[in-house]
């Protein structure tokens, strides 16, 4: 069996995504082979040394694993399966990871027409952004078989700071949409404090820099995403005290923020939301804060 250090790797797409993810490759052991229309993209690849080929075929021929970073599902598919695709000449146990954010149902198509040519497609969406990929941080969610994850894990690791074994093909995908889900809906409602600062006379630039640096500190959203499940706890779950408390917390400031918004003239529909659902999503149930609100716009 081939170590996976002396596996050979081609990456297809060298933009602002995947240009400095591959520059990560290019001191890999078992070389790095390079694919992009424009020309100027593919120059410093070459002049540090990497291989570069004319074409997906041509790139396939020669790769173990095989990184395909374009823009869309239709892409995607012209890389893979398109006339002079990888598919063309990828010989059996070669591993196609795509880290473009595309459908899941996509993936787990592709997946199936290269299973019947011996080879992996793997979905292997990244999280992190432009800034993610030059510092070599950014995380990786892999929809593969464990077979075709062994595969890629070590590759990977040049360019990202975390590799998550999301589970079988499309379970990488589905794990970027959840977390760009949560990512977007933030930004609304970062959108509606914006407007409750603004309204109150606050800088909003400076409301920004207070939510960037405890972000910082407290982890975000995320400093609650650490349970295995999303169901309702028993009270005398170890959870339940500390998910209480944050509820508690919570539905006090969302309480006082609605109020500010009642006198400024400001609707929060977030904010609405948030306090009717926050300890229901916690998995203790809406405290008395909620309820007694919930019974006032009720009245």
């Amino acid at each position: 069996m081939t170590a996976p250090s002396d596996v050979s790797v081609g990456y297809i797409g060298l933009g602002n995504m995947g240009a400095p993810m591959a520059e990560r490759l290019l001191e890999w052991p078992g070389g790095l082979t390079v694919l992009d229309t424009r020309p100027e993209a593919v120059e410093p690849f070459t002049a540090a040394g990497a291989a570069a080929a004319a074409n997906a075929a041509e790139l396939a021929a020669g790769c173990d694993v095989i990184s395909v970073t374009v823009l869309d599902d239709a892409q995607v598919r012209d890389v893979v399966t398109g006339p002079g695709g990888l598919l063309t000449t990828a010989r059996p146990g070669t591993v196609i990871a795509v880290h473009s954010t595309i459908s899941d149902a996509t993936a787990v198509d592709l997946a199936a027409v290269c299973a019947e040519r011996g080879v992996d497609l793997v979905d292997a969406p990244v999280s992190g952004g432009a800034a993610g990929a030059r510092k070599g941080t950014l995380a990786v969610m892999v929809g593969a078989d464990e077979a075709a994850f062994a595969k890629v894990r070590e590759p990977f690791t040049t360019w990202a700071g975390l590799v998550i074994h999301a589970g079988p093909v499309g379970s990488g995908t589905r794990m970027k949409l959840a977390r760009n889900l949560l990512h977007f809906i933030s930004f609304n409602a970062a959108a509606e404090a914006q407007r409750l600062a603004e309204a109150a006379g606050l800088d909003i630039t400076a409301l920004g820099k207070v939510v960037r640096h405890t972000d910082a500190i407290t982890g975000g959203a995320g400093a609650i995403m650490l349970r295995d499940t999303t169901a309702a706890l028993a009270p005398d779950d170890p959870w339940f005290p500390i998910l209480a408390h944050a509820r508690s917390l919570g539905e006090k400031d969302l309480t006082l923020a609605l109020e500010l918004g009642d006198r400024l003239g400001v609707e929060l529909p977030l904010g609405t939301q948030a306090l009717a659902d926050l300890g229901t999503g916690l998995g203790v149930g809406p405290g008395e804060l909620a309820q007694q609100y919930s019974m006032k716009e009720n009245a």
